[in-house]
C-alpha cells in the first residue's frame, strides 16, 4: 500500500495537465493526469501536496481544496490511496500570485507559461477538452465529479490490467 496526492491546478477554466512521457517504468505512461506523487515519511497530505506541486511545476500553492479520497486496486500492483485536491490560488515560478502575474493575463492559454517537468510535458488544457486526452477511465469519473463541483467524495476504482472493472462512489 502507498499513499499519494494528486492536484488539478486551475486557471481560467483550464487545468494544468501532465502528459506522462519521461519516467521509466511508469504505470501512467502516455496518460494525462494532474500533478502529485507519493508521500514521504511523516508528511501530512497538505505537505505532500505542496512539495509535489512545487517539485513538478515550480508553483507554490496558496490555497487548495481537498476534493476526494480515491482507492486504486489493480491485480499485481500495490494498492494506492490518493488524496485528490484542486487549487486556483498559487504563486507562479516568478513568485507572483497568478492573479497578478502578467504572463497569465488574457484568455489565450497558449500564451501562459508552461513549467518544465522531469516526469513529462505540462500543458494548460481547457476543461471542455479534457475528455479528448488519453486518460484512465477512473480519472474520467473523478474529473467529471470535479466538473460538477461534487462535494467531498470517496471513490474505489478496481482495474484488471488497464481495464476499469469496478467503480464505487461513496460506499
Amino acid at each position: 500500500m502507498f499513499i499519494t496526492t494528486l492536484c488539478y491546478i486551475e486557471h481560467e477554466d483550464h487545468y494544468l495537465m501532465l502528459h506522462r512521457t519521461k519516467k521509466a517504468h511508469d504505470v501512467n505512461e502516455g496518460k494525462w493526469i494532474g500533478v502529485g506523487g507519493k508521500f514521504l515519511d511523516q508528511e501530512s497530505p497538505e505537505e505532500c501536496l505542496q512539495r509535489e506541486v512545487f517539485e513538478e511545476t515550480g508553483y507554490t500553492l496558496l490555497d487548495w481544496t481537498f476534493r476526494g479520497f480515491i482507492t486504486f486496486i489493480q491485480e499485481g500492483v500495490e494498492t494506492e490511496y490518493m488524496c485528490l485536491f484542486t487549487s486556483d490560488d498559487f504563486l507562479t515560478s516568478d513568485g507572483l500570485p497568478v492573479s497578478e502575474d502578467p504572463a497569465f493575463a488574457g484568455d489565450d492559454s497558449n500564451a501562459w507559461p508552461v513549467p518544465v517537468c522531469d516526469e513529462g510535458v505540462l500543458d494548460w488544457v481547457h476543461k471542455d477538452r479534457i475528455e479528448e486526452l488519453p486518460l484512465w477511465k477512473g480519472d474520467r469519473i473523478f474529473l467529471g465529479l470535479l466538473r460538477k463541483d461534487f462535494p467531498f467524495f470517496t471513490l474505489k476504482l478496481r482495474y484488471e490490467g488497464d481495464e476499469l472493472v469496478e467503480s464505487v462512489l461513496n460506499d
